[in-house]
């Protein structure tokens, strides 16, 4: 702004108003009296509106003294013109002909055509902008007046247009927040920030109109043929689904939900790839990579229904907790769906296109909400069949059967971590051999489990059972060879294995899932206890309905710290989490093994809940003797001398532990002697707590 001396202004000549967003500018000073802003005493408060609307002598022409009388009498005259000549305004052509497109489409009125062109005219000039500036902050109730005055509308007509049930608002096109005041541009917030460049470019289809809000759906990379462990909700859902579109059945909703990279995404492509339908998905970030919050993509979803109504199409929503988790409940704030209930109630009964929600947790949404949708499926990660099948069609030649079996045997496994790390090593496979290429899918998937805080691929010298290990030679207090063949009929049991440390308990769970051909999944306490309130009961509910699902057997070691006698607890939590072990316990109907080094202080229930509790000691001296001569021929030593058997008897609390530690041992401590394999289970021995004479480990029936 420039300071003017006041003098007599010469008489100008009016200029005529060529342009329809000068009839808007004009309207806004003179009708509506932003002109009180506008013209100040010694200047303009903005000099681009002053030079558009022609009355831009007294910035250009330091002859010309500032006189604000006359600069008012100028507006008035220029508003005069424009309306005798408002008829043969015209908006922009580009914006015109994308108009009709988009009234044809989603139903617009002319009232909506007028202020949706007005919105998208005021959001891409900034000149507009500034002179709407001076109206100050509006509320609802003057932004009705301000529009009907400045598009010439009837005001009844414009609150209709802008109210909640208005094909504006309905549509996602153009809302206004009735709770709060602000300037014009703000109020009348647009779809997204691109809406209005694209509307006012060149000729726009509906699906451009929607850019940074909903896009077309990536080919999948999966095939229906990979969710198998899912396939009663399949059987339901696929039929469902082809019904719907053929029908055009309204307000079909699916609700999806699990873990993060267990495949939802890819699911809905391959749904849709089967239906041969388009998919078009709701974005969660914009083309800048910045998230788009909540509220924003409800309004995209609205749109989303309104363009793509009339065609052969379904709708993914992704990570829905944006939309109905984001509140906070401790502060008493709503989440957008409940700030939006009726609307998504609505919707969720209404709705023209099909939609599949997903989610990567269904805790904190209302159970309002989760009722009305048709289907709610959980998506847990593949069993290890399927894992298999995904991790060999990922990366076809690049990995050996043996690396497959290792990759896929990582319970956590997900899909979409397999198929980035495929991505990955084809964009680089020339450069890499094939053992290289490998190399490099295990060391991806290896760095992308371990950072989702899961354990890293167990290597199979890791999971292997030793080449001397025998059923036969562990000192238990039941036939553990004619207890796995009389599992190889029934396939269900619960069992209770006790003892110390090395006495075989794992490793018996390890040759018993052999000797079933029955996958393992062990878990310890470090896999499923978790510092979050409640998340320990989601893993251990997770397991065992991983173990039901994969056929396996359920080995969870160090059970005592899920099954402590609850009369001693301390914390709610602890209860909590003995009663999910037990009620899930109760209810599997596969082969559980539970392991413990502590028997004492079990939960009495827990005790009960156990078809059989067998105690595993320390070896006694003829099965120390037996293996001591498996060992010594393994690894190629003189047979065991008297003298050295009889220092074998010695060790009271020698386990085939022990015996495993000590070859273990010899790959980098060669052992060139029977006596010295013995000398080294010695020192193993010295370093556990003495035992008392005639005494092993605590028997419990």
């Amino acid at each position: 702004m420039k300071s003017r001396r006041r003098n007599t202004v010469p008489s100008l000549p009016v200029r005529e108003i060529e342009s329809i967003t000068e009839l808007w500018m004009l309207r806004i000073l003179v009708p509506l009296a932003g002109h009180k802003v506008f013209v100040m005493r010694n200047g303009f408060s903005e000099d681009a509106v002053a030079r558009s609307l022609g009355v831009g002598d007294w910035l250009d022409n330091d002859e010309l003294d500032f006189d604000s009388a006359a600069v008012r009498t100028r507006l008035r005259e220029l508003h005069v013109a424009a309306e005798a000549r408002a008829a043969r305004l015209a908006l922009p052509p580009a914006l015109q002909a994308n108009m009709v497109r988009l009234a044809e489409l989603v139903g617009l009125s002319e009232v909506d055509c007028r202020i949706l062109e007005f919105a998208a005219v005021l959001h891409h000039d900034r000149v507009l902008d500034d002179c709407a500036d001076t109206l100050g902050h509006l509320n609802t109730v003057k932004i009705v007046d301000a529009l009907a005055t400045v598009l010439g509308l009837d005001r009844r007509c414009v609150q209709s247009a802008l109210g909640s049930q208005g094909v504006l608002a309905r549509s996602g096109l153009l809302a206004i927040d009735p709770g709060s005041s602000g300037y014009l541009r703000s109020k009348l917030d647009l779809l997204s920030d691109s809406f209005a460049d694209l509307i006012l470019g060149g000729a726009a289809d509906p699906l451009t109109l929607l850019r940074d809000t909903v896009s077309p759906s990536a080919a999948p990379r999966l095939t229906l043929d990979d969710y198998g462990h899912i396939d009663q909700s399949l059987a339901l859902l696929r039929p469902y689904l082809q019904q719907a579109l053929a029908s055009g059945r309204a307000g079909v909703n699916i609700f999806v939900h699990g873990a993060p990279g267990t495949g939802k995404s890819e699911f809905a492509r391959a749904m849709a790839a089967v239906l041969d339908c388009e998919l078009f998905e709701v974005a969660s970030e914009d083309s800048d990579g910045d998230p788009v919050l909540g509220e924003r993509r409800l309004r995209a979803y609205r749109a989303a229904q309104s363009f793509f109504g009339q065609r052969n199409a379904m709708i993914l929503f992704d990570e829905v907790e944006d939309v109905f988790n984001d509140g906070d409940r401790m502060f008493g704030r709503m989440s957008t769906a409940q700030k939006r209930k009726a609307w998504l109630n609505r919707t969720l009964e209404q709705n023209a296109v099909p939609t599949l929600w997903l989610s990567n947790s269904i805790d904190g949404i209302d159970p309002a909400f989760l009722r009305r949708f048709d289907m709610v499926i959980a998506m847990p990660v593949p069993p290890r069949a399927q894992r298999e099948r995904i991790v060999r069609d990922a990366c076809g030649d690049a990995l050996e059967e043996a690396a497959i079996r290792r990759i896929a045997s990582a319970p956590q496994l997900a899909p979409a971590v397999v198929s980035r790390a495929a991505d990955i090593v084809r964009t680089i496979g020339a450069r890499l051999d094939p053992a290289g290429a490998g190399r490099a899918v295990e060391f991806l998937i290896d760095q992308s489990l371990e950072a989702q805080g899961h354990a890293p691929l167990r290597h199979a010298d890791a999971a292997r059972l030793p080449a001397e290990y025998d059923a036969a030679l562990l000192n238990a207090d039941a036939d553990m060879v004619a207890l796995a063949d009389g599992l190889g009929s029934s396939r269900s049991a619960r069992l209770c294995l006790y003892g110390p440390p090395g006495t075989g308990k794992t490793a018996y769970g390890r040759w018993l899932a052999e000797r079933l051909e029955m996958p393992l999944l062990l878990y310890t306490a470090s896999d499923l206890i978790s510092k979050w309130v409640g998340e320990s009961e989601k893993n251990i509910a997770a397991a065992f309905r991983r173990a039901e699902s994969e056929n396996g057997v359920l080995l969870i070691d160090e059970v005592d710290s899920f099954l402590q006698d609850r009369t001693h607890a301390r914390q709610s939590w602890e209860v909590t989490m003995v009663n999910e072990m037990l009620t899930r316990m109760e209810a599997y109907s596969g082969v559980f093994i539970a392991s413990t080094n502590l028997m004492e202080g079990l939960d009495p229930a827990a005790l009960r809940r156990f078809d059989l509790k067998v105690c595993f000691d320390f070896l006694t001296p003829a099965q120390s003797a037996l293996l001591l001569d498996r060992y010594s021929l393994n690894l190629g030593l003189a047979p065991a001398t008297a003298p050295d058997q009889a220092r074998l008897r010695m060790l009271r609390n020698v386990t085939p532990g022990d015996f495993a530690a000590v070859a273990r041992q010899h790959r980098f401590r060669p052992i060139t002697s029977a006596a010295g394999f013995v000398q080294a289970l010695a020192q193993e021995c010295m370093l556990k707590a003495p035992i008392s004479p005639g005494i092993g480990f605590l028997r419990q029936a």
